[in-house]
């Protein structure tokens, strides 16, 4: 494996590795990656869409979102520090699952410094649909932290698909490599019932869901081209460096962790919820079969359930519908702003278990 330099995009040295190789990629439009990924021509791992600076009146929503909703984010960090630092009784290593995994493993490795007296390494690593995890950068950890160490932490789930692939990627390199590590996966908010630990199972708007690069270390999704990489290589990634100005990765962390110890002064109950994760399982399985009937969809990885997948979808991809759970709520005032910048139809179906799904355009 070649010298490696040790890459933290906007964060402090102290707070993340990310394993991942920056490079300059050109972008490629929008309505170009949806029909190159529907056609098999390309892999979405293997393309870019351009990104561009939020718009002040979608930054404020990000900044109403933070402030009413960080004191939940809080104590579902804290729960979630506990239960790690519970199980992994031999030293702890945080696996984010970049990006939406980043910003939750930065606010992780804080509480456990500061709450629960544990001094521990962070790691942010590619997983990617089809492709599977990092191998190298797992490799690369392995080098320094035991197996039983490690922690892999990601926002939310939201169909189940990334919980299926870590545990997929994870066997693999069991087989290739020799190691075992646990399949477990740490998540604030677990949809899905996929998760081995998670907080909540509550649909509920984590803000850093919100923005891009500039809440993530000003790091892009992760990419991952055979053409363009050794294999030896991490997976790679753009750094927007020009975005410095704009950048609240910081700030995000530091108001989370501000909540935090307000909840923990007052004595808040650490007490992890019991979540029924066949009863979740078995929801979105309805909840998926239903859409694709109802909508003939061919593919499920068109259907992006939950607040934050529907957010990605709006954000990244050729959104064909926003249905939403109640019209009116106030965690999806974001995704309403982008239906309507971008002239995607709503539609409001009651039953829904989450607050918002997003289709995507099914092309011919």
């Amino acid at each position: 494996m070649p010298a490696h330099v040790p890459f933290t995009g906007s964060y402090a040295a102290a707070d993340v590795e990310f394993l991942l190789q920056p490079i300059a990629l050109e972008d490629t439009p929008v309505a170009l990656k949806e029909a190159l990924i529907q056609s098999g021509r390309k892999h979405y791992s293997q393309m870019l869409s351009h990104e561009s600076l939020p718009a002040e009146d979608y930054l404020a929503l990000f900044h109403e979102a933070l402030l009413d909703n960080k004191a939940k984010l809080a104590r579902h960090a804290l729960i979630l520090a506990s239960r790690i630092a519970e199980s992994r009784p031999h030293g702890i290593t945080l696996v984010s699952l970049a990006r939406a995994g980043t910003p939750i493993g930065v606010v992780l490795k804080h509480l456990l410094r500061q709450y629960f007296n544990q001094e521990v390494a962070h790691y942010s690593v590619s997983i990617i649909r089809d492709v599977g995890l990092d191998r190298n950068a797992l490799r690369h950890i392995l080098k320094s932290h035991g197996p039983e160490t490690l922690v892999f932490v990601d926002g939310w789930t939201g169909k189940g698909v990334i919980s299926k692939q870590l545990a997929d990627s994870l066997a693999v390199f069991s087989h290739t490599d020799g190691v075992n590590i646990a399949p477990q996966l740490f998540v604030l908010a677990d949809l899905s019932g996929t998760a081995a630990v998670a907080a909540s199972s509550e649909d509920y708007l984590i803000p850093s869901c919100i923005l891009n690069a500039t809440v993530s270390g000003l790091v892009s999704r992760t990419v991952y081209d055979p053409a363009r990489l050794a294999a030896d290589d991490f997976h790679a990634c753009v750094f927007y460096q020009q975005f410095a100005g704009h950048d609240v990765s910081a700030y995000f962390v530091g108001q989370v962790l501000s909540a935090a110890a307000a909840l923990w002064q007052q004595g808040f109950d650490q007490t992890s919820p019991q979540l029924d994760q066949a009863h979740l399982q078995q929801q979105t399985q309805r909840c998926i079969d239903w859409l694709r009937q109802h909508y003939q969809i061919r593919q499920t990885h068109l259907i992006k359930p939950g607040i934050g997948e529907a957010t990605r979808a709006l954000l990244r991809r050729e959104a064909r519908l926003l249905l939403l759970k109640d019209p009116d709520h106030l965690e999806t005032r974001h995704l309403r702003w982008l239906a309507k910048t971008r002239a995607i139809p709503l539609a409001t179906h009651a039953e829904l278990p989450y607050r918002a799904v997003a289709l995507i355009k099914e092309l011919s």
